[in-house]
């Protein structure tokens, strides 16, 4: 079994900024980050 990956706080930190303009939807986020959309959301 592999080790789910872990992100840094400052990726986390970049995310969480880019949500912020409200420019973009959760899935145009998750895109652009590359990540699932309920890891944004949470």
């Amino acid at each position: 079994m592999t080790k789910r990956g872990t992100f840094t706080t400052a990726f986390k930190n970049k995310v969480a900024l880019g949500a912020l303009p409200d420019d973009k939807t959760l899935q145009g986020l998750a895109a652009h980050y590359e990540v699932h959309p309920n890891q944004i959301s949470q």
